[in-house]
């Protein structure tokens, strides 16, 4: 119960527009912190059109946009989760292998996101080589889902699932960056 309150308020803060039926807004206030935080990530327009969306964005701190993109993060990774059971259910019966590894693949992305949850508890404590190792297991969840797919040569990787997985490690290489600025500061 308690981590179904603490999902709901991550997700409203990082999704207001969907939690409370508000319009999409680009936020259009003063974008320098942002910018300067964006700018130690690896994927700078992707931090920052993020995070813009996000009307909470302008009104934070360093370690407050670190957290909204944890939860751009967790949001997806669990819809790539969402997205494999559903491909499970859409399986034909006669192919157990194609089942086990979709099964396999929705755990991983599960995992993914239970990782960039204990990242935000981290963050919290200001346990930032924690938070680090957190953001890191989380983008690699994807590279096991990948292999399992290797595992039967016979498998091909589905494409949408190779670009759900790059999103992923994107976005976590900028949660990476923004740790990596808050543990120099």
């Amino acid at each position: 119960m308690r981590s179904t309150i603490f999902m709901f308020f991550l997700l409203s803060l990082v999704f207001p527009h969907c939690m409370f039926h508000q319009p999409l807004i680009f936020v259009n206030g003063d974008m320098k912190l942002i910018q300067e935080t964006c700018k130690n990530t690896k994927y700078y327009d992707l931090c920052v059109s993020s995070l813009k969306t996000n009307a909470t964005s302008t009104k934070t701190d360093t370690k407050g946009l670190a957290l909204i993109m944890i939860g751009v993060g967790m949001a997806n990774a669990t819809a790539t989760s969402s997205y494999l059971s559903s491909q499970l259910l859409s399986t034909t019966p006669n192919d157990p292998t194609m089942k086990k590894v979709l099964r396999e693949c929705a755990d991983k992305y599960g995992y993914a996101s239970n990782a960039l949850q204990d990242s935000v508890q981290d963050l919290a404590t200001e346990s930032y080589d924690y938070a680090y190792m957190h953001v890191m297991g989380a983008s690699d969840y994807p590279n096991a889902c990948r292999n399992a797919f290797r595992r039967y040569p016979g498998l091909a990787y589905p494409s949408e699932l190779a670009r759900r997985e790059d999103g992923l490690k994107h976005i976590c290489d900028v949660v990476l960056g923004m740790i990596d600025h808050l543990g120099n500061l």
